[in-house]
């Protein structure tokens, strides 16, 4: 099977709408995908679930496919759109960031910004509050009522790019990498012509409102073990360096209480042995990822996790290095096919 181009597969999974709760369209695009290699099914929640049968135990794949975005929750006499965060959303890059409405049909809005000639001198160094988020899709209120209802979800609008040095610029990329990761990684199994394991894959809903959709989806697994790809902190400027991975220098293996210590240890022996690059990523306490909601579901499922760095992360300017994905897929692949052997 001939590789993907990893760019244009994580750019087209990117142009998947799916802000949390409402993520169907990008859902299809990943099924899509996943097809290929397996047969799949929508769960309740919404995620997408696809199971591959093999011989020995039984593997989870995890990778979310909501991302960050707002959702409407009235229109104002004159026009403009009131706002809920829907995720993580950052008060502090709204400002006039382009958005993109869902409602009936697809509108274009910006995000009502004051000249600075009359912001008031104790707000000129604030970042708005939610609350005093405003949407300007150019219409009055009997135009938008027309298009628009509360419960529509916003988007975040950014440009897809090449930069130097192997790196991409996109919106959502946490936790398209993640997807695009796990496709890969089933590619380079297809490609071996070894026999897996079983392999169960989920692309999970509502990652960035508490992990329901993981919860759902890890129940229902039967999943033996489990390891959930995510995106993490790269280093940038204002970032200690201890709190980051670097761009570039390959996947991030995950070192915290809910993970499973000798999983862990199995990943880092496995990009050694196999000359995978990767760096720590220890963690005290909960990961904030799926693997905490996964670890802690049914009787319980060993979980390790992989993270691929990227800077702006919650931003329409996220920025990761391709290779980090390929690190992470190869790894992901040398880990199911030990586990095979292991259990053949």
């Amino acid at each position: 099977m001939k590789e993907y181009d990893l760019t244009e597969l994580l750019f087209d999974l990117c142009s998947g709408a799916g802000v949390s709760g409402n993520e169907t369209v990008a859902a299809k695009k990943a099924a899509k995908y996943l097809s290929e290699y397996m047969s799949s099914e929508t769960d309740a929640l919404g995620s997408v679930i696809g199971r591959k049968k093999g011989s020995g135990i039984n593997i989870l794949l995890d990778a979310h496919i909501d991302q960050i975005g707002l959702v409407v929750t009235s229109i104002d006499d004159k026009g403009f759109l009131r706002v809920a965060k829907c995720g993580g959303a950052d008060a502090r890059v709204m400002s006039a960031a382009e958005v993109t409405v869902w409602g009936k049909k697809k509108l274009y809005g910006v995000v009502a910004s004051i000249p600075p000639h009359l912001s008031e001198k104790k707000e000129e160094n604030k970042a708005a509050d939610f609350d005093s988020v405003y949407i300007d899709i150019g219409m009055s209120k009997t135009e938008a009522c027309k298009y628009v209802s509360p419960g529509d979800r916003i988007t975040f609008n950014g440009t897809q790019a090449k930069l130097l040095n192997n790196c991409v610029v996109s919106p959502c990329i946490d936790d398209r990498a993640g997807v695009a990761a796990i496709l890969r990684c089933l590619q380079i199994v297809e490609n071996s012509g070894k026999q897996p394991c079983n392999i169960t894959v989920m692309f999970s809903t509502q990652e960035e409102t508490g992990g329901s959709g993981a919860v759902a989806g890890a129940y229902n697994s039967e999943a033996d073990e489990a390891i959930a790809v995510d995106v993490g902190f790269a280093k940038a400027p204002g970032i200690k360096d201890e709190k980051a991975g670097k761009a570039g220098g390959g996947a991030m293996i995950g070192i915290a209480p809910s993970l499973d210590y000798d999983m862990s240890n199995t990943l880092i022996g496995l990009a050694e042995k196999n000359s995978i690059k990767w760096q720590y990523d220890v963690m005290g306490g909960s990961t904030g990822t799926n693997g905490d909601e996964i670890s802690a579901t049914a009787d319980g499922i060993k979980t390790a996790l992989i993270s691929i760095p990227i800077k702006n992360m919650h931003t329409a300017v996220e920025i990761a290095n391709i290779d980090d994905i390929e690190a992470t897929a190869q790894l992901l692949a040398a880990y199911i096919l030990e586990r095979s052997a292991g259990n053949a």
